[in-house]
């Protein structure tokens, strides 16, 4: 088996990650921000609106933790193609600021056998001069390397909410999204290289995975927080099915109350792409 057996405990870090407000811009405009109306969300799109003050979205923590550090956890000799990402989540202890120094450390905390592939998951802990900011855990399935017998694990239980969802939020992404999203220091070719994305089996780039978590984090920000990111403290879903630059995304919400929010995302005709989505608002 290429992919690593003895991943389970091993840590890398800690090293320090720094971001500014044009980093936050950047982002902000990478997962749609003022793509529909220029004038609709400059709080994260400007940082010189008169009357506005900049604030981040908080997936932009996610890049800062999982991506541009001098470390990685290496899991094995196997085709980077072939790799995909399965359940991203964010937890944020307080809002996460426009620009900062944060220390990280990561660990890969579960490794699964799914039969046709193996699950890797792997947590990132970030914290600044106030302590505690983030946590992320991503989850990464890479086809091929299962069968090892090694635990499957247990389903995150979830279901879908009885009756119409309670709103319906539609975003088109644009047809260069990837091109602009890939700025933001996620540099896999699986999203720009048409021979890379042909080796993982598609007849061309797919959109990341983390771009469409960030576009449905931004219109649940818009719906649910009233537009202010500050208001966010969490976010789960799991990915299942690619997204192509240009489809639109719909995400349908159902209030659980208490600041919850359950969510899937799917392409205009109707295929869930992120699923059991779980959102969080800061009470």
């Amino acid at each position: 088996m290429a992919l690593d057996p003895n991943l389970v405990g091993r840590t890398e870090g800690p090293w320090e990650q720094s971001w500014t407000a044009d980093d936050a811009l950047r982002y902000a405009v990478a997962v749609g921000a003022g793509q529909d109306d220029p004038v609709a969300e400059l709080a994260l799109s400007t940082e010189n609106t008169t009357g506005v003050e900049q604030r981040a979205l908080p997936t932009l923590g996610i890049v800062l933790a999982q991506f541009g550090g001098p470390q990685e956890i290496r899991l094995g000799d196997f085709d980077r193609a072939l790799l995909v990402h399965a359940e991203q989540s964010l937890v944020l202890r307080r809002p996460l600021p426009v620009a900062g120094r944060m220390t990280l450390r990561r660990k890969v905390v579960d490794v699964f056998d799914k039969g046709k592939g193996a699950l890797v998951v792997v947590e990132t802990e970030g914290s600044d001069v106030d302590g505690p900011l983030l946590t992320t855990r991503s989850s990464v399935f890479i086809r091929g390397e299962g069968g090892f017998g090694g635990p499957r694990g247990a389903s995150a239980g979830w279901s879908v909410p009885r009756g119409e969802p309670d709103e319906v939020l539609r975003f088109r992404t644009a047809v260069n999204q990837a091109l602009l999203y890939r700025l933001t220091g996620d540099r896999n070719p699986l999203h720009s290289d048409p021979a890379f994305a042909a080796r993982g089996g598609f007849d061309r780039p797919i959109l990341h995975g983390l771009c469409t978590y960030g576009i449905t984090c931004r219109l649940l920000v818009n719906a649910v927080c009233g537009g202010d990111p500050d208001g966010v403290a969490g976010m789960f879903g799991r990915f299942t099915r690619p997204v192509w630059p240009g489809e639109e995304l719909v995400v349908s919400l159902w209030d659980a109350g208490d600041g919850n929010v359950l969510f899937r995302t799917a392409n205009g005709a109707g295929d869930v792409v992120l699923d059991r989505g779980r959102f969080t608002a800061r009470r």
